[in-house]
């Protein structure tokens, strides 16, 4: 197996990875982040990613009233890959729902990828993170080689022929987004269509410890409130976490750091609803929130509550990528995926699972993107036709497709 690669165009919430507790008491840890170098067009491509991710929270928020939790660096990332298989209005489409500047190439976009992945990768060694990717193909099905290179050489993708009829092979995905999330998302396929001939996918995993940890013995029930006056007791920690608070209008958020603070954890609790907060919400605010972060120098002690929680998620996403823009990747008759085959396919779906677990020590989270793709299928023939009603007709000589003659019928008796 290829060792986890990939990185990264949002160090988004819940991106606070392993490690950093306090291996001797009585020692100060290290609070000093790792100084991770970008190229100009490296900067811009985060920060156009970070966009997507805010766009697609924001649509899928729109629609769910209940926990959930997506990770926007494993969805760009799959995506991105899809992306050097795609041409024409495909390409352009989904080159920008992505959030991709017109002046950057695809062979631009890898490499900033490539350059990233040793930097973050090693950023925190008290922080574990793990990226990888996978290509998984119907044995049979041909696909073009310097797709299958790019993949290899740029996204370090594991690339596989299965045999898509036997169970095995469904074994075989699953387990692969099992190894590569620590056992935090076992399954994210029921069953392989028979139309099925690719999975391109990403698995993202990170643990880490509080820089600050809260005390065990200080978590109590306390009052959540779920809709404004309606509340539930909850058990929430309580700690005096070195911190950093900014305040705007409607919301009032918090930072806390994971290890030496190159991930941190990014709480923004609206003084409205949240389905208030979230119809406001875009990267132009979440800027001004991380800036007013980044524009203090220290972690400032504060005594934080916070709720204990843990949970997993799963959301076929293609109806808000199709409103972002993604129209023909999902169109068996429009989808132009030549990079990846000469063959007829398409877009059937794209999913996401995830799983996040906050307590006292730290975060645990996980997250893989699946993209299936299909061969496009003909139609059913029918079995009547009947005309019934008015109608066009034409005569054409076919081997040129001239017309003739054309016209319509809308009374035959007149």
């Amino acid at each position: 197996m290829k060792n986890p690669v990939l990185i990264a165009l949002c160090l988004l919430p819940f991106a606070g990875l392993s490690s950093c507790s306090k291996d001797n008491p009585g020692q100060e840890p290290d609070l000093t982040p790792e100084n991770i170098e970008l190229t100009a067009k490296g900067a811009e491509v985060i920060a156009y990613g970070n966009e997507f991710g805010i766009e697609l929270f924001t649509k899928v928020a729109f629609e769910e009233d209940k926990n959930f939790m997506l990770s926007p660096l494993s969805a760009s990332a799959a995506l991105t890959m899809l992306l050097n298989g795609c041409a024409g209005d495909t390409y352009d489409q989904l080159k920008e729902t992505l959030k991709y500047p017109e002046n950057i190439s695809i062979s631009e976009i890898n490499e900033v990828y490539k350059s990233l992945v040793s930097q973050l990768l090693d950023a925190d060694p008290k922080v574990k993170l793990a990226l990888a990717n996978a290509i998984f193909y119907r044995q049979g099905f041909s696909v073009k080689n310097p797709f299958l290179s790019t993949m290899d050489n740029d996204f370090n993708a594991e690339i596989a022929g299965l045999d898509f009829s036997l169970p095995s092979a469904l074994t075989t995905i699953n387990k692969w987004a099992a190894d590569n999330t620590n056992g935090k998302i076992p399954k994210v396929l029921n069953e392989i269509s028979g139309d099925a001939v690719m999975f391109i996918m990403n698995a993202l995993y990170f643990k880490g410890d509080w820089s600050y940890q809260f005390d065990k013995d200080l978590t109590s029930d306390r009052a959540f409130y779920t809709n404004g006056s309606s509340s539930i007791d909850v058990s929430t920690m309580k700690g005096d976490v070195g911190s950093r608070v900014a305040y705007g209008t409607g919301y009032r958020a918090i930072e806390m750091p994971y290890g030496q603070t190159n991930f941190t954890m990014v709480v923004i609790v609206p003084e409205g609803t949240l389905t208030e907060f979230n119809a406001t919400f875009d990267s132009e605010k979440w800027n001004t929130i991380t800036s007013a972060f980044d524009n203090q120098e220290e972690f400032s002690e504060l005594t934080v509550y916070m709720p204990k929680f843990k949970f997993s998620y799963e959301k076929y996403l293609n109806d808000q990528l199709q409103s972002m823009g993604m129209l023909d990747a999902f169109d068996s008759y429009l989808a132009d995926l030549s990079g990846i085959s000469d063959a007829s396919i398409f877009v059937s779906f794209v999913k996401q699972n995830t799983f996040v677990e906050v307590d006292e020590k730290g975060t645990e989270a996980a997250a893989v993107t699946t993209i299936g793709i299909e061969l496009t299928s003909m139609p059913p023939q029918p079995q009547v036709f009947e005309i019934d009603k008015p109608f066009v007709f034409a005569i054409r000589e076919r081997t040129t497709n001239t017309l003739l003659f054309i016209g319509q019928m809308v009374n035959p008796l007149i």
